[in-house]
């Protein structure tokens, strides 16, 4: 007997019930569910009937009723041959035992079944998706389906807690051209994690799937997520994305992650991306990939918050409004003079703390430390260490400033070395 709940009717109870026509002929069993999404994405179209003569399309709207087993209103000499799935998405084989990115417990799910709701008709069923199943129930359903009697299993699943996602919460990501879909929830609501969830989550993903999450991802979104990703993960998502897209989401990288990045990749890829970026970006990245992957040249970013030396706390706190690079570099305001010499640092404590027509070459912190471009990651990590940085300027040989080295990066750095 079909187990029909207080949600509905269970998908794999449907799949396998005996099919009678309006004759009261047994005309076979139910196959597969089908949705066509391209007319409607929630309510099921047709049943797939098995038949002695074959596969035969049962439309919905010719089902008199579904009680412990489906009753057709019309023939089964009017039900047409099933020939191919195509503009059908066939519940059974295109999402039991699929994925589902659950952005609540921010992880990846298996599709254990599908509840489906009964709505009001005059003359026919209809029914749509009302949730999928995630939890132990539909595992359960599925697992002692004619093994145990139907009552007994209605009982114990009464007992178990039900775990869904609701289907208006999903979408479907087409992965390959025989329709073997994965889910996820719909990516604005992918999108409001935080990045290092939604790397997480891509990293347990098939290369299409990444692929799709990210065609799909706002491009600043892709790009915080990408930074978080394992750098091998990383190539795999940008050789799979047109060079356009891969250089939309570089761009929003931090410079110093797109580098790293941009480094990895062969030099064909990586100049195409090149190619496809704006300017100003696109020179940020091509001066840090001069460096040594392994300096503190090949470590730092080029974006930061650089002032004149006769700058006041005002001017300071009208750049930060402005400044449109990562958040980790705001902790120091650099002071450049007009031959681009690095002549001063300012912490952002001291900024709050101070009147706003204060000088910040009276705010400056002494001694300057600073690293040459050409220092090694040893090096690096020695001087954060050793005075207890957030920031460390890099300038090179005559003293110009070139970029910063953020404590991110040095957390980065060490957890790659071990």
């Amino acid at each position: 007997m079909l187990t029909e709940m207080s949600i509905g009717i269970a998908l794999t109870d449907l799949i396998g019930a005996p099919v009678y026509d309006s004759e009261q002929a047994q005309a076979g069993r139910v196959r597969e569910v089908a949705l066509c999404p391209a007319d409607d994405a929630v309510r099921v179209a047709a049943l797939v009937v098995r038949t002695k003569a074959g596969d035969r399309v049962l439309p919905l709207s010719a089902v008199a009723n579904v009680n412990g087993a489906v009753r057709a209103a019309t023939a089964q000499a009017s039900w047409a041959p099933y020939t191919t799935s195509e503009g059908f998405l066939l519940l059974g084989r295109d999402l039991l035992d699929q994925q589902v990115i659950d952005v609540h417990g921010r992880k990846l799910v298996r599709v254990n079944d599908i509840d489906l709701v009964r709505e009001p008709a005059e003359s026919f069923v209809a029914l749509r998706i009302g949730t999928v199943d995630v939890g132990a129930r539909g595992a359960v359903r599925r697992l002692l389906k004619g093994v145990v009697p139907a009552s007994a299993l209605r009982s114990l699943l009464q007992r178990l807690p039900e775990r869904a996602i609701p289907w208006n919460f999903v979408d479907l990501i087409e992965t390959d051209p025989a329709r073997r879909v994965k889910l996820k929830i719909s990516h604005e609501r992918l999108a409001k994690l935080h990045p290092a969830d939604i790397a997480d989550i891509v990293e347990e993903l098939t290369p299409a799937e990444r692929e799709a999450v990210f065609e799909t991802l706002d491009e600043q979104v892709a790009a915080e997520a990408l930074e978080e990703v394992d750098p091998k993960v990383q190539q795999s998502i940008i050789r799979s994305l047109d060079s356009d897209r891969a250089a939309d989401i570089v761009e929003e990288m931090d410079p110093d992650a797109a580098a790293d990045l941009l480094g990895d990749l062969s030099p064909e890829h990586s100049e195409e991306i090149l190619e496809e970026m704006e300017p100003e970006e696109r020179a940020d990245v091509e001066e840090l990939l001069e460096h040594h992957e392994e300096s503190a040249g090949g470590r730092m970013t080029t974006d930061y918050i650089g002032l004149l030396p006769q700058a006041t706390v005002a001017d300071a706190i009208e750049q930060l409004r402005r400044f449109e690079g990562g958040i980790e570099t705001v902790s120091t305001v650099f002071l450049i003079d007009e031959l681009e010499m690095l002549v001063g640092a300012v912490p952002l404590h001291k900024l709050v703390l101070s009147l706003p027509d204060t000088g910040l070459m009276d705010l400056r912190n002494d001694p300057l430390i600073s690293l040459q471009a050409g220092a090694s990651e040893q090096e690096v990590a020695e001087t954060f260490d050793k005075y207890n940085l957030l920031t460390l300027p890099v300038v090179d040989k005559e003293g110009h400033m070139t970029g910063v080295i953020t404590a991110d990066d040095v957390i980065s750095l060490l957890r790659n070395k071990h």
